[in-house]
């Protein structure tokens, strides 16, 4: 126990999850006197760390960036923490708290935050090896280690954790079964409707689920260790069980310290959340408030305010209950609930709107007379959820009829965080309300994103309210008469639109010059200012990319796809998607030669995948010779024109469709623009063309065209909204010249145009007026940039082929014309591809210190390596060491020169040379791994964001008379650390080999390959 030594009252805590943790944050918030000392037991070794975000672990596995707050966070409050203590008994009599090893803790105020345990029903093998719950990161390291011997597992348990802990076994790879006795997923929030859909969306996964039945047996081997489940009439095979079958309230504690407890579990509370010792309170998951345990966390953080309001102001607020109104992103689908959702259908009026197609299912609760919302579900579109929910909030009487609420809004500009009351709960994870993240700006001073959600914890939960919090902080910023800047980086204090206003007056046409003129003096750029920049001089002034090669990410570079271990993409464009039999044989001949899988697109195009850097130049001039050109698949440009049959061959066909389309993509390749663009023509309302699904689409009528605008599918899919109607070919093209050149002038750096006109102050009407009838008067200065753009286009592919020079840079090494494998090629299905990524794919720092032991590293010698004229200017190339691949830098001008391996430690991918060279905000050169925006410090090798376990080893590096030398080891010394044979990702690495011909498997999320929901690595580089 801690000495008292002031007249401090003493508050123990006994728990220290994310409620004991908001309870202590609050109690140091509202403790303006400073009365309080705080001491906490906490059993696990970690202190309080984010369970709601638990899955997230898997993708990094460090416990530290799970912590809700720093170590050193407690100490620097005057908090005593113990951690690995247990408090087994409270001597309510004497006010002491005494831990199983003997601590013991005087207390004036006890707050039991114990929360609960993970119920394990009574099934027959449940304590066999390969059986976990889902609870702790202890959990988590226990199936993570289990996972490497294993290939299918099941959670039991289809509910909010179920679903979790089915993502995390997908995670690592494993075959998935979701097991749920009741007749739906997730039942306590989705009704059957909701919760078959749900299912629907988990099977496109390739995770099975058995519904509506029981596991009366875990099965094991002689040695104990799973091998499946055993159900009433047949058997499952695996070796992992994860139980999620709910969980219970830790009240032992209170129990044996004679505090009053129900006979099923929970404390006894009232609405001071005191429990039958009036110095003993209890909050979250223990506390029995009005015979329900809360299991979300939002309502534990309401309980842990009351309390800390009430000790440190003498106040009597009270709790009356919690709302278990809660939006989530399960397996990647988006699915909400809220108010009184299983209301009775015969005191309520239930309103539905119900697309199997699209995969969306709305279900809104009204008062029988449609004045009150009073609760929904929402399946695959949440994002009227925040609206929704402070509409039943509020019990005002509606001022929109119940069926707009549904359908949504129809002007194309959607709902700004403006449009909520400040009641609005806005991270449904924390209960934070539109009023606090406001209150948090003004009140408390927050001044940046990160403070607001540090102060308030919105966004600190799945991360799926963030977008709102940032516009709710951008506005009240803005309306305290703070500076809010959308700046496009560190070093441009302009937004994207900005920086293309002031190029194109300016008529600037270099990026030295933009940055000397209008960016941050001294500096150099990075990973995003470089390619946005880049973006903005071609949708300019249209000459050749590569003429800025060192400001492009690789796709751009080197005019492909980058895919898996180095390899890359053709994608010749085939306009409309109409194609000559003799182009289709010269295609098949390409791919044989090269030998290249082959695959039909979405977009009408045939995709030739797995080409290595050094042969695009080669492969492209057979193409070219052929009569392709460049598709833009690898650009932020247009990319296809797709093209049903129309009246040529359909016979329901009312324009010549084929005919349009070609012409629209032929006039449009190769022009850029913020994001991609895809389009369409349909020949009649058939719409066989899926023109409604495009950036912008073309549906025939019988006196003309349609025009749809604003479009896409992907990721977030947005029907396109019409922006013209009953036009002719002329009028459409010179309504999209404008449209798409207003876009370009407009838009943010990669940004749709779906969110572009979401966030146009008017929506389309106020398009329309500009596109249309000219409101701004520049339709004229539209139409001219677009002609430009137009007449000065040539193939990108087509110049390099026939310009040796340009075909140089394709070389696989500089100082060598050998050649070296970098991913074994397997066959699947007659057709090569790259050998899978093994589950442990990261050589870390640890692993390469490990050879480094029995590798003699100290007989160096100066090497000499390749005239500097053979490196790029601001970008890098690679060259060949013995087996080992070393990537060369330079940048400001040429004056610094660096050398590193070219081995992205992260996926075992040879492609850092490739990546581009900038500055962080501290001055640090850096280079942004092209593969998944892994950025390395190119002075010391350390991985600068966040994955502490990766290092680059460095090397010593000199210019002497025009040439480039390097400070090396022996070959053979240096091969046993970084040899490409070494590391390269093999099938005998991976798990492809064990695989069963005609089945799929799952070979990880997104996130476990480093790839977020629409990106890879950070969306910022989404280039």
């Amino acid at each position: 126990m801690a000495p008292q030594v002031d007249n401090k009252q003493t508050i123990v805590v006994c728990g220290l999850g994310m409620v004991g943790l908001y309870f202590i944050e609050k109690l140091l918030k509202y403790d303006k006197k400073k009365k309080f000392r705080i001491e906490v037991f906490c059993e696990e070794p970690y202190v309080a760390y984010n369970r709601v975000g638990l899955t997230q672990f898997f993708s990094h596995r460090e416990e530290g960036r799970m912590l809700m707050q720093p170590q050193n966070w407690y100490s620097e409050n005057n908090i005593i923490v113990y951690t690995k203590e247990k408090a087994t008994h409270i001597d309510t009599a004497t006010k002491r708290v005494i831990s199983e090893n003997g601590i013991s803790a005087q207390y004036d105020t006890c707050i039991l935050a114990t929360g609960s345990y993970a119920f394990v029903p009574p099934i027959t093998g449940s304590d066999k090896s390969g059986v976990f719950v889902y609870r702790t990161i202890d959990d988590l390291n226990e199936i993570i280690e289990h996972s490497k011997i294993s290939k299918r597992g099941a959670v039991i348990g289809g509910g909010l954790l179920g679903l979790e802990a089915a993502k995390a076994l997908m995670d690592l790879g494993m075959e998935v079964t979701i097991i749920e006795r009741n007749q739906v997923l997730m039942s306590r929030q989705l009704d059957t409707v909701g919760g078959k859909m749900l299912i629907n969306e988990v099977k496109k996964l390739g995770i099975k689920c058995i519904i509506g039945d029981s596991p009366k047996e875990i099965i094991a081997d002689k040695d104990g260790k799973v091998t499946g489940i055993r159900f009433e009439h047949y058997s499952i095979e695996l070796e992992t069980v994860v139980i999620a079958a709910g969980i219970r309230p830790r009240d032992e504690l209170a129990r044996t310290s004679g505090i009053s407890t129900h006979q099923r579990g929970g404390v006894f509370v009232d609405d001071l959340l005191q429990t039958s010792d009036p110095n003993v309170y209890a909050i979250g998951e223990v506390a029995l408030y009005g015979g329900t345990i809360y299991g979300l966390v939002a309502p534990g953080y309401n309980m842990a305010d009351v309390v800390a309001n009430n000790l440190a102001n003498d106040d009597n607020k009270r709790f009356l209950g919690g709302d278990l109104s809660s939006k989530l992103k399960l397996l990647g689908v988006h699915v909400a609930s809220f108010g009184d959702y299983f209301a009775k259908d015969d005191e309520t009026m239930p309103l539905t709107y119900n697309d199997p197609f699209g995969s969306v299912y709305k279900k809104l609760i009204f008062s029988m007379d449609g004045k009150y919302l009073l609760g929904g579900i929402l399946v695959g579109d949440t994002d009227d959820y925040a609206k929704l929910h402070a509409l039943m909030k509020s019990k005002k009487i509606l001022t929109a009829p119940p069926g707009e609420l549904i359908l949504g809004v129809k002007s194309g500009q959607a709902p700004g965080a403006d449009d909520l009351p400040d009641e609005a709960q806005v991270c449904s994870c924390n209960n934070v309300s539109k009023g606090q993240i406001r209150d948090a700006v003004k009140n408390d001073e927050c001044r940046s994103i990160g403070q607001v959600t540090s102060c308030t914890k919105a966004g600190t939960g799945c991360g799926g309210c963030m977008p709102a919090v940032t516009e709710i902080f951008e506005s009240e910023m803005k309306a305290l008469g703070h500076v809010v800047t959308n700046a496009l980086c560190p070093h441009f204090s302009l937004t994207r639109v900005e920086l293309f206003q002031v190029i194109k007056i300016k008529k600037l046409t270099s990026f030295k010059e933009i940055i000397e003129q209008i960016g941050k003096k001294g500096t150099h750029g990075c990973e995003i200012c470089k390619p946005a920049i880049a973006s903005i001089l071609a949708s300019l002034w249209n000459d050749h990319i590569l003429n800025h090669a060192n400001l492009q990410d690789t796709n751009d570079r080197y005019l492909a796809n980058l895919q898996r271990g180095g390899l890359y993409s053709i994608v010749p464009r085939v306009p409309g998607g109409e194609i000559k039999p003799r182009k289709l044989v010269v295609l098949g001949e390409v791919a044989q030669k090269y030998e290249l899988y082959t695959k039909i697109t979405g977009g009408q195009r045939i995709d030739l995948f797995g080409a290595k850097k050094q042969d695009l130049p080669a492969i492209w001039e057979e193409l070219v010779n052929a009569g392709f050109e460049s598709g833009h698949a690898y650009g932020k440009a247009l990319r296809t024109v797709k093209s049903c049959v129309g009246s040529e061959w359909c016979r329901y066909g009312q324009r010549n469709s084929v005919n349009f389309a070609v012409d629209i993509e032929n006039r449009y390749k190769g022009i850029r623009s913020p994001h991609k663009i895809k389009a369409a023509v349909s020949g009649c309302i058939r719409e066989c063309a899926e023109a409604q699904g495009k950036d912008f689409g073309l549906i025939a009528t019988d006196v003309g065209y349609n025009l749809y605008v604003c479009g896409n599918g992907g990721s977030k899919p947005k029907h396109a909204v019409l922006l013209a109607k009953d036009i002719s070919e002329e009028t459409a093209i010179k309504y999209i010249d404008r449209f798409l050149m207003y876009y370009i002038y407009t838009a943010d750096k990669l940004t749709r145009t779906a969110r572009w006109l979401e966030k146009l102050e008017g929506g389309i009407e106020y398009l329309k007026r500009i596109i249309i009838d000219d409101h701004l008067g520049i339709c004229a200065e539209l139409e001219e940039d677009m002609s430009r753009l137009i007449y000065s286009y040539e193939c990108e592919w087509t110049k390099v082929v026939k310009d040796p020079k340009r075909r140089a840079d394709f070389v696989q090494f500089v100082n060598t014309d050998e050649t070296m494998d970098e991913i074994e090629i397997i066959t699947e299905r007659g057709q090569p591809r790259p050998a899978d990524w093994p589950k442990e794919c990261a050589v870390t720092e640890k692993d390469i210190s490990e050879f480094k032991k029995s590798t003699n590293l100290e007989s160096k010698k100066w090497v000499k390596i390749a005239p500097a004229s053979a490196f790029p200017d601001d970008a890098g190339q690679v060259i060949k060491y013995g087996d080992t691949q070393i990537a060369i830098f330079n940048s400001h001008d040429r004056t610094k020169w660096y050398a590193t391996q070219n081995m992205c430690p992260h996926k075992r991918a040879f492609v850092l040379s490739q990546g581009i060279v900038g500055e962080e905000d501290n001055g640090v050169v850096k280079v942004s791994c092209p593969m998944h925006k892994k950025n390395y410090s190119l002075d010391t090798g350390e991985c600068v964001s966040g994955d502490v376990d990766l290092k680059l080893m460095t090397f010593e590096i000199k210019i002497e008379d025009d040439y480039v030398f390097l400070y090396l080891p022996p070959t053979q010394e240096l091969d046993r650390i970084l040899g490409t044979s070494k590391w390269i990702v093999t099938k005998k690495l991976s798990k492809s080999n064990n695989r069963k011909n005609g089945t799929i498997e799952i070979l990880g999320s997104t996130t476990t390959n480093g790839c977020a929901d629409t990106a890879c690595g950070d969306k910022k580089l989404d280039w």
